[in-house]
């Protein structure tokens, strides 16, 4: 339930999955031979498969498998919480780099064009952490999460730096991380626009460009 007072939510609209199936299908084709050699790239350094499943929580609540290159060790969630910082003993060096450029993510475009995420949406979270959301943040699940967005932007960098300070990033992150940029999100879904969406992208380019101040 929102605050008193709060603007409502802005949530999906037709025109909006018409755009994710455009724009997602002809970013997956252009992107199929970068996608190809990072999988070969991943399988070449570490054993295990290219890619990592895992499930996370999307509109409606429903949980779906969201697709990524796999970054770090096989069997990396028994070894270790899901969040992680840059010096994380189980990234690997190819996973490094596909954190670094967010080239990691590159696989959800198939989530995009499934109906399962938008391009520009708030961040889909594993169960275990959207246990701690609040009545009001819950709303976030009334769209689709999405492939970037200004919550997942804001904190790229500076959460990573921070998890790698302190014993417990697992308790770190629900306590620090997650509410404030829950609150981003949120903010961004009630001015929810055509204007707010290129904003997001602008900054989602500037990180990939390394301008961490943009």
């Amino acid at each position: 339930m929102a605050r008193e007072g709060a603007a409502p939510i802005r949530g999906d609209t037709t025109l909006r999955r018409l755009c994710d199936v455009v724009f997602g299908s002809a970013l997956l084709l252009l992107a199929a031979p970068v996608i190809l050699l990072i999988a070969v790239a991943v399988k070449l350094e570490s054993r295990g498969p290219a890619f990592f499943s895992q499930t996370r929580v999307g509109r409606g609540e429903r949980p779906f498998d969201i697709l990524k290159f796999r970054s770090m060790v096989a069997d990396a969630g028994r070894l270790g919480p899901p969040v992680s910082g840059r010096r994380d003993p189980r990234v690997t060096r190819v996973g490094a780099v596909l954190r670094a450029t967010k080239l990691d993510e590159l696989p959800q475009l198939v989530n995009v064009v499934k109906g399962e995420m938008t391009l520009i949406g708030p961040r889909a979270e594993v169960p275990r952490y959207v246990a701690h959301y609040t009545p009001e943040e819950r709303t976030l699940l009334s769209v689709r999460p999405g492939l970037t967005g200004p919550g997942q932007v804001h904190f790229t960098q500076e959460q990573a730096g921070q998890l790698d300070a302190v014993s417990d990033p697992d308790a770190h992150y629900i306590g620090h991380q997650l509410h404030p940029k829950l609150a981003i999100d949120l903010d961004y879904l009630r001015r929810r626009s055509l204007r707010t969406d290129a904003e997001v992208l602008v900054r989602t380019v500037a990180l990939l460009l390394g301008h961490r101040g943009a």
